[in-house]
C-alpha cells in the first residue's frame, strides 16, 4: 500500500510534467509567425488549457498531513529540457519543426503518464482512473500533433519507431 507521501509524489510529478507541457506550448506559440499558424496557435492555447485542467483535478491529491505541496516549484529535468528545445530549435518560424518539436515533448509527455501508470495498482481507484483519463486525452494530442506534422506538404513520409 502506498503512503500519503508516495501518491502526493507520483501526483507532484505528473503535475510538473503538465507545468513543463504548459511552458513548452508556450514557447512553441511565441516561435508562431505573426498572423499566420492561427490554427497551430489556437490548438496549442487548447493544450495549455488542457494541462491547467489536468493539474487542477490532480492538485487535491498532492496533499500530505494536511500541507499541499508546491509543484510548481521543482523542474522535472530531462522533461523540461524536450520543451525547451522547442524554442531553441523554432526560431526560424517552421510550421514543420514546431510541429516536430512539439511531438517530442508530447512524447517525454507520454511516457511520464506511462510511468505513473505503472505505479497505479496499488494507488486508490480514483486517482487510477483521473492519471488514465488523462493518459488517453494526452495521447490523443501527441496523435494529433504527430498526423499535423505528417500531413504537411512535401513530408517524406518516413515512418520513426517510436517505443511506447
Amino acid at each position: 500500500m502506498y503512503t500519503e507521501s508516495t501518491i502526493a509524489g507520483i501526483i507532484n510529478y505528473l503535475m510538473q510534467t503538465n507545468y513543463d507541457r504548459i511552458a513548452g506550448y508556450t514557447h512553441a506559440i511565441t516561435a508562431l509567425r505573426e498572423g499566420q499558424d492561427t490554427d497551430l496557435r489556437t490548438l496549442f492555447h487548447d493544450y495549455i488549457e488542457q494541462s491547467r485542467q489536468f493539474n487542477s483535478e490532480l492538485l487535491p491529491f498532492v496533499i500530505i498531513n494536511g500541507e499541499r505541496l508546491s509543484p510548481g516549484n521543482r523542474i522535472s529535468g530531462k522533461l523540461h529540457r524536450f520543451w525547451l528545445d522547442i524554442k531553441a530549435h523554432v526560431s526560424g518560424h517552421d510550421r514543420k519543426g514546431i510541429l516536430e518539436e512539439c511531438e517530442r515533448g508530447e512524447d517525454a509527455t507520454k511516457k511520464a503518464y506511462q510511468e505513473a501508470l505503472k505505479e497505479a495498482p496499488d494507488l486508490p481507484d480514483h486517482i487510477v482512473d483521473i492519471i488514465r483519463y488523462h493518459a488517453e486525452v494526452q495521447k490523443a494530442a501527441h496523435d494529433h500533433i504527430r498526423d499535423l506534422r505528417d500531413n504537411i506538404h512535401g513530408h517524406n513520409h518516413d515512418k520513426r519507431i517510436i517505443k511506447t
